[in-house]
């Protein structure tokens, strides 16, 4: 087990079989800058390079998730900046995890902070959460996958409203709306992230990563390709290790234990 990573603007750390990176920023509202970026990525992929880690959870504080990017140095940006910026690499990085991502969110999570849940494969919220693409408020759009995962979550028509007019929306909403997986009480939001996070580490961790991928497809291709590639993770978890001995725990009436192999 790699040692816990703990920088100015991450506080990441593990407990059992979940990794905790926590946002902070709290100066700046965990406004995503290139640093905190560099530094959250970096603390993914070294918990997915790691096979003792079998789910991952991003938080913020009580008050904000993360609010987005700096406005400050976004309004100093030239376009030739923006083409360039490690934006672009950050959302890549998070969306080649393997490993099943929970988004704890408290608070704001607006903006790129909205997106950061998204890219999360499942958003416990607490009741206090508040989501929002507020981007066409500035004169820009989202550019961290708001418009291609709101879509996909919710449906073009109210993935379009909420593009469009910017408006914030709160947890209950999100949650009706298919965005949010579970809405936790106020100052039980983020235990509530971690006990998710603790039953879908206690999987197989092949059959994790493999469903994961699997239902990935299900937003990225089309259902024919989708079901091949489903076949064809199928037929891989078939010839693991954990397949066997989970069946033999099942048929013997006793918990498995499973070892990654």
């Amino acid at each position: 087990m790699p040692a816990p990573i703990v920088t100015e603007l991450v506080r990441a750390s593990v407990d059992g079989r979940v990794a905790l990176c926590r946002l902070h920023r709290p100066e700046a509202r965990n406004a995503l800058s290139p640093e905190l970026m560099e530094a959250l990525a970096d603390a993914i992929e070294r918990f997915d390079a790691d096979p003792e880690v079998g789910c991952i959870v991003i938080a913020g504080s009580d008050e904000v998730f993360a609010a987005g990017a700096d406005i400050g140095a976004l309004a100093r940006r030239e376009f030739h900046e923006a083409v360039l910026h490690p934006a672009a690499a950050f959302w890549r990085r998070l969306a080649e995890c393997r490993t099943p991502m929970v988004a704890a969110v408290s608070g704001f999570a607006l903006g790129g902070g909205c997106e950061l849940a998204l890219v999360c494969d499942l958003i416990v919220a607490s009741e206090t959460a508040e989501f929002g693409q507020p981007e066409i408020t500035l004169g820009i759009i989202p550019g961290g996958g708001g418009t291609q995962r709101l879509a996909r979550a919710v449906g073009k028509q109210r993935a379009m409203e909420l593009v469009l007019t910017g408006r914030r929306f709160g947890a209950e909403e999100a949650e009706r709306i298919g965005i949010v997986n579970r809405v936790a009480k106020k100052r039980e939001w983020l235990e509530a992230a971690i006990e998710l996070a603790r039953r879908i580490a206690s999987r197989p961790p092949i059959a994790a990563r493999l469903a994961k991928q699997a239902v990935l497809a299900a937003d990225e291709t089309t259902i024919s390709a989708g079901l091949e590639q489903e076949r064809r993770l199928y037929e891989l978890a078939m010839a693991t290790e954990d397949r066997v001995e989970g069946m033999r725990a099942f048929l013997e009436k006793r918990p498995p234990e499973y070892r990654g192999r």
